[in-house]
């Protein structure tokens, strides 16, 4: 890309960088844990003073917000993988997409990607990102269920959600969960999750910026068996430790990091949760 795309501080589309900031600047601090020529190709085409941001992730306690978000995009890969391997042809559905290009990553050859967010997200991310070869951009509110309509989920769909649930009321997630649960059975949903006292500690950061006061008020969970007493219509729900479930990389870190990562683990209860669908037709 010649010309670079301008990013305004204090905007929606300054909010939309931080996560591919981070990632870059894991690759650069841990070159042997993390690999992403994605992230540091988009950062590399922005017109965007990124000063400000390296000094707070240069910090111990930045640096570890850093690896939460670079951790949590392998996560989710891991899991998108593990699903194509048995659905091959199936739909990737990215739940508020941002700038996520995780698609990319993933892509088979087969499958497909459908990236949904509000319209002024997707326009950006058109202008930057734009959309790979069965690939779809949706401008659209998560909680207006018209969506629904443009996934194809006849040969399988997997569901992810990256940093995005935080930002919606416990009521709204419950019923989105359990209206995708109904239009694509046998379908997964895949998404980061911390409990009350986690929400709490966001609140003081990037939620007090994003203008959200009331935090009790929004999605969190102390036990993913919480899910369990929606409904009782799912199929399986399970959950791995964010930092640790999918590789353990404390042995690489340093006693800071190590320290917050089992406070994450067993303080704030960061985690990746996984809903599996009931099959059609399953009681």
């Amino acid at each position: 890309m010649d010309k670079k795309y301008h990013i305004e501080k204090n905007t929606v589309q300054e909010t939309l960088i931080i996560p591919l900031y981070a990632r870059k600047v894991c690759v650069d601090n841990y070159p042997s844990l993390f690999e992403d020529k994605e992230a540091e190709s988009i950062c590399e085409s922005l017109d965007y003073d990124f000063a400000s941001k390296e000094k707070v992730m240069k910090s111990k306690a930045g640096l570890f917000g850093a690896l939460e978000v670079a951790q949590r995009h392998y996560d989710l890969i891991y899991e998108i993988k593990d699903y194509l391997n048995r659905y091959p042809y199936a739909a990737v559905v990215n739940l508020g997409c941002g700038l996520d290009d995780t698609f990319q990553k993933v892509d088979n050859g087969s499958c497909k990607g459908y990236n949904i967010d509000l319209p002024d997200v997707i326009e950006i991310r058109n202008e930057i990102i734009g959309s790979s070869e069965r690939e779809t951009n949706i401008a659209c509110d998560l909680c207006d269920r018209s969506w629904f309509e443009k996934i194809d989920g006849s040969k399988g769909v997997i569901f992810f959600a990256a940093g995005v649930f935080y930002y919606l009321k416990k009521e709204e997630i419950q019923k989105l969960i359990e209206d995708m649960s109904e239009q694509f059975p046998g379908g997964v949903l895949v998404f980061d999750s911390c409990n009350k006292t986690g929400a709490r500690m966001m609140r003081k950061t990037w939620l007090k910026e994003a203008g959200i006061s009331n935090v009790d008020a929004l999605f969190s969970l102390e036990d993913e068996k919480e899910i369990e007493k929606w409904n009782g219509s799912f199929k399986k729900i399970s959950a791995r430790s964010y930092m640790r479930g999918y590789r353990d990389i404390i042995n690489e870190l340093s006693l800071f990091h190590k320290a917050m990562i089992r406070f994450c683990d067993h303080i704030v209860r960061m985690k990746i949760v996984k809903i599996e669908f009931q099959e059609k037709g399953s009681a």
